[in-house]
């Protein structure tokens, strides 16, 4: 039963935090930044907060350092927000994540895979 209330929680806090970046005005944050997966620590005390980039690793590592320096603010934001209902914010701590990036690639050799099939039928 805890398991999914952390779940629950994660998610709260990924959707919090995904609204509150759109609204951030540090420079270092650039480019179409997506958090990936918010984990929570059973007691809530710390949040790992996955970012991805479409435009690759480089340009989330820069804006995680930008999100590094904003991460009081957008601690403070979660805690006055009207959805989550905690005692206890979590401390957050962004990583850089290149899943998207990875996805694209994919994405890409399926479809040079799928123009081969129909290339080799005509």
């Amino acid at each position: 039963m805890a398991g999914y209330r952390i779940d629950r929680i994660s998610e709260d806090i990924k959707r919090e935090i995904i609204a509150i970046i759109r609204d951030l005005k540090d420079p270092r944050i650039k480019g179409m930044l997506t958090v990936v997966k918010v984990d929570v620590s059973n007691d809530l005390s710390y949040a790992k907060v996955y970012v991805s980039a479409v435009e690759g690793i480089e340009v989330a590592k820069e804006s995680v350092k930008g999100l590094k320096a904003a991460s009081g603010y957008i601690r403070r934001c979660l805690g006055a927000s009207s959805v989550l209902h905690l005692r206890k914010i979590p401390e957050l701590k962004f990583i850089a994540d290149d899943s998207i990036e990875k996805g694209m690639e994919l994405f890409d050799k399926l479809r040079d895979v799928e123009d081969t099939i129909k290339n080799n039928e005509d």
